[in-house]
């Protein structure tokens, strides 16, 4: 049976790539009716406010609902005939009050609201999200120091020094995030930072040189002295907060002494099966991440036994 994409993957939408260097094309159809722009305010994106019992729910708008220009403007891809484009408010003190709407709306963080606004909107807004937060952070040449411009509607900066003329790529970095299993039980750790009782699959960042399974076992070993075998590929997912891309394994423990890091992790411990089942649905004193969270994707589907 086929397995369901993770949250914020698979939204469904078409890149149109290949339509990122006409610029005469892009001129009309930012400015056409059936376009849409996503606006994102210094990380946070606009949806409408919960009232009455409702959800908050996304918020795109048509380009003349914004007053002025936006800092960076990029295209994202179209859905049938309708195009959007990302717009990056952030220069604004208050930008609700540059956007013409007769709702009430409000700048919120994606990871609150992500899982209410649908994954098809989530996925779009987690991509204007993760786009422009990498332009602002490479407005100037990692190579010589001079600005960098946009182009191909904004996919690519370039250095604006003629002599260098650097082209930089939007930059997402990869982090493994893994389900240890032990027969029956199954390595689950948490940080200090974490609410009081929640629990998650061990992660972290790939480095240089590295292989994705050769970073799941020295993870593993740095946070928990726990030694691996037949690191498996589960599935991957966006994750741009702020820049990641998760990528998920289950792997299978060959030693089982727990020893933390605890610069690394809080804990961590051995969970069964059987607990696992009885309280996936969490309490006061055990929980794990949400149902969008690739990591409980990993947890499920080995408490399934599908894996």
């Amino acid at each position: 049976m086929p397995r369901e994409p993770n949250y914020y993957a698979a939204g469904g939408y078409d890149r149109a790539a290949k339509l990122r260097k006409d610029r005469d094309w892009l001129a009309t159809r930012v400015h056409h009716p059936q376009s849409r722009i996503v606006p994102v305010w210094r990380n946070q994106n606009l949806v409408t406010k919960a009232q009455d019992g409702l959800p908050p729910r996304a918020v795109f708008l048509t380009r003349d609902q914004i007053v002025g220009g936006a800092r960076t403007e990029v295209f994202l891809g179209q859905i049938e005939d309708s195009c959007f484009f990302a717009h990056d408010l952030s220069p604004a003190e208050l930008p609700l009050d540059i956007i013409r709407s007769q709702t009430q709306l409000e700048f919120a963080d994606l990871r609150r609201i992500g899982p209410l606004v649908g994954n098809r909107d989530g996925s779009l807004m987690a991509y204007a999200r993760g786009i422009l937060y990498w332009h602002s952070r490479h407005e100037f040449c990692g190579v010589c120091g001079a600005p960098t411009e946009p182009e191909e509607a904004g996919h690519v900066r370039r250095c604006s020094n003629e002599k260098c003329a650097t082209a930089h790529f939007p930059r997402t970095d990869p982090a493994v995030i893994m389900l240890v299993h032990d027969g029956d039980r199954c390595l689950l750790g948490r940080q200090k930072i974490w609410p009081k009782g929640m629990h998650s699959t061990l992660a972290g960042f790939v480095e240089p040189g590295e292989s994705l399974e050769d970073a799941v076992a020295r993870e593993v070993l740095e946070e928990a002295g726990i030694h691996i075998t037949d690191v498996t590929y589960h599935s991957s997912q966006p994750w741009p907060f702020p820049a990641s891309l998760m990528l998920g394994f289950h792997a299978r423990a060959v030693s089982t002494d727990i020893k933390i890091d605890p610069d690394e992790i809080e804990s961590a411990n051995w969970f069964s099966r059987d607990f696992l089942r009885q309280n996936i649905r969490g309490g006061k004193d055990f929980f794990v991440p949400p149902g969008i969270a690739v990591a409980r994707r990993l947890i499920d589907d080995w408490v399934a036994g599908t894996v």
